[in-house]
């Protein structure tokens, strides 16, 4: 072995460095996403259970929910809890029941900004917690190393939403999420167990299907609606439904 190899072996046993190699024979648990062509591009077939996922959005409430809606209802029917916590609008149950979640296993937490990382790594940890979402302006590398573990030891997917992107480095996966006119532009920047880059463009309509009526008549964004967010009165929402500010 050559000097310089010795050397970059000795960096990668003593760094945290993410070698983006197909794995070994690895395996890991994961809840199919609802989108063929998404699954066909993540390792396992889709979301992976027991880890960490960032998504980068431009803005909170730009069509998140509508790429995790199906795995939550599958995750629910399975009997596990689906945790929000801290997100930026109020929970509309109209809209998650469209979606096929069973509210009795619909858990959201008010959580101030320093509490997030807390009461996230709680509800992973606790081995009932099917998909915890968490929506934080930031959030510091150690703390993101601790939810990975939380995440393992209950067996749970969670999905942050920072407004800082990048910081998770211990996230197994990494998504950049956008709207696209009806659809979702997503973009797998980082996955664990394969160097593949993809971007595709998803209709999440097709996933759960439009609300046969209004929801509950109220003058609200449709998309927000339909992703499962109510939006209390008095707010200006965009276009795209983006602007806000926590309830």
């Amino acid at each position: 072995m050559s000097m310089d190899t010795e050397s970059l072996e000795q960096v990668l046993r003593s760094q945290p460095v993410w070698r983006g190699r197909r794995s070994q024979g690895k395996s890991w648990p994961v809840i199919a996403t609802g989108f063929a062509e998404l699954d066909a591009l993540l390792p396992g077939g889709g979301w992976p259970l027991g880890s960490v996922m960032e998504i980068g959005l431009p803005c909170w409430g730009a069509g998140e929910l509508r790429l995790l809606l199906p795995a939550m209802a599958a995750l629910a029917q399975a009997g596990r809890w689906i945790a929000w916590v801290a997100p930026p609008y109020q929970p509309y149950a109209p809209g998650l029941i469209q979606a096929g979640i069973d509210l009795a296993y619909f858990l959201a937490v008010e959580a101030r900004e320093g509490d997030i990382p807390w009461s996230l790594e709680k509800i992973l940890r606790s081995g009932r917690c099917g998909m915890a979402l968490a929506w934080p302006e930031r959030l510091a590398d150690h703390q993101a190393r601790r939810l990975q573990l939380a995440a393992e030891e209950g067996g749970a997917l969670a999905v942050l939403f920072p407004l800082q992107t990048g910081g998770a480095r211990h996230a197994a996966l990494r998504l950049a999420l956008r709207p696209a006119g009806e659809g979702l532009r997503v973009e797998i920047l980082k996955c664990r167990g394969s160097l593949h880059r993809a971007s595709l463009l998803l209709n999440p309509e097709g996933s759960f299907g439009r609300p046969s009526r209004p929801l509950a008549g109220r003058k609200e964004d449709p998309l927000l609606a339909k992703e499962g967010w109510r939006v209390a009165p008095g707010w200006s929402n965009g276009v795209d439904g983006c602007s806000g500010v926590r309830k």
